[in-house]
C-alpha cells in the first residue's frame, strides 16, 4: 500500500500548483533533500495537516521540521500516526522545534521529566533533532550561564532517547550581555556532545552578523540551518546563500529547512517559490 502511495505522489508530483511542468526538471528537482519548517504553513495546517503534507510532499520537498507538540501530540497527531502520514508520503521529519516548560532552577527535575517525554514521543515520531526556538533574554552572564546548563542538561536527556538538543537564533541573541555576544557566550558555555545551534540565517544578518563567519568560526555547531530571506527564499537578494550554503557543508551541516514568515503571495505557493529557488540553485548540492 506504501509502495502504491509512492507511485501515486510521484505521478501526481508532475502537476504543480500552477499547471504542468516538464517531468525531467521534477525528477531532477527531486534529488535534493530541501527541507521545509512546517510553521510556514501555521495556518493553513490548522485542522488540515493530512492535506498540507501531501501539498508538500507534491511540492517536492524531502525533509521536515515540525512546530506544533501539544499535550504528547504532533499537529494533533500521535507520533507515531504522523510518522506512518509523513513516511508514507515519501517524506522524513527530521526535527521540531519544541518549546519546553517554563523553567526555573528550583523546578529543575521537572523540566528534565518533560524533555524525557517530548525526546520519547519525538523518537516515535521519526526525528533526530529537538531545537528549542526561542528563550528569555537574561541580563547577566551568570543568568546565562543558568540557560546554558539547562540545555547541557536537556542535551543528556534527549540523547538517551537518540534526538540532539538544540537552540533557534532570532536577532536578539546577537544582542551583548555584560559586553559579551548572547550568541558566541552560548556556544562557549554548552557542550557540543550535547547541544548544537540550528542557525537562522536571516536572523544572524539582522541582528549584525554575517552568518558566513559563523558557520566558519564555530565549525561543527551547526547541524541544522534555516535557510530564510525577508519573504521568499531569493526574494530579497540580500542574502549570499551560495556562500551561505559552501560554508555550511564545509562545517558539517546535516539538514536545512526553508522557513517563510511573511508573504508575497499565498504560504503554500511562497513555500513553492523557495523550493524552486533551491532546487534550480547550482550551489545546493542535496
Amino acid at each position: 500500500m506504501a509502495n502504491l502511495r509512492r507511485e501515486f505522489l510521484k505521478k501526481a508530483s508532475l502537476i504543480t500548483l500552477g499547471g504542468m511542468v516538464s517531468p525531467s526538471l521534477i525528477e531532477a528537482k527531486a534529488v535534493k533533500q530541501i527541507g521545509l519548517q512546517l510553521y510556514s504553513l501555521r495556518d493553513d495546517i490548522k485542522d488540515n495537516i493530512e492535506e498540507i503534507l501531501e501539498k508538500v510532499a507534491r511540492i517536492g520537498y524531502k525533509t521536515l521540521e515540525a512546530a506544533n507538540y501539544q499535550n504528547g501530540q504532533i499537529y494533533g497527531m500521535a507520533p507515531k500516526a504522523f510518522r506512518s502520514a509523513v513516511d508514507g508520503l515519501g517524506m522524513e521529519l527530521r526535527s521540531a522545534h519544541v518549546g519546553g516548560p517554563n523553567y526555573s532552577p528550583d523546578k529543575h527535575a521537572e523540566a528534565m521529566e518533560w524533555w524525557k517525554r517530548a525526546s520519547e514521543d519525538h523518537a516515535n515520531a521519526g526525528a533526530s533533532f529537538l531545537i528549542k526556538p526561542s528563550m528569555p533574554i537574561p541580563k547577566t552572564l551568570d543568568a546565562l550561564k543558568v540557560w546554558c546548563d539547562y540545555y547541557n542538561s536537556t542535551g543528556e536527556v534527549t540523547k538517551s532517547n537518540g534526538l540532539m538538543f538544540g537552540f533557534h537564533n532570532h536577532s536578539r541573541e546577537f544582542e551583548q550581555i555584560e559586553g559579551q555576544i548572547m550568541f558566541d557566550f552560548m556556544l562557549k558555555n554548552t557542550d557540543p556532545s550535547l547541544f548544537c545551534m540550528e542557525l537562522d540565517v536571516f536572523w544572524c544578518q539582522e541582528g549584525g552578523y554575517n552568518p558566513v563567519d559563523y558557520l566558519k568560526t564555530y565549525k561543527g555547531r551547526f547541524p541544522l540551518l534555516h535557510i530564510k530571506d525577508e519573504k521568499e527564499i531569493g526574494e530579497s537578494g540580500k542574502m549570499d546563500f551560495k556562500s551561505i550554503f559552501k560554508a555550511a557543508y564545509a562545517q558539517g551541516m546535516k539538514d536545512y529547512f526553508v522557513e517563510v514568515e511573511k508573504y508575497n503571495y499565498t504560504p503554500l505557493e511562497s513555500v513553492k517559490k523557495s523550493f524552486d529557488y533551491l532546487a534550480d540553485a547550482s550551489f545546493v548540492k542535496r
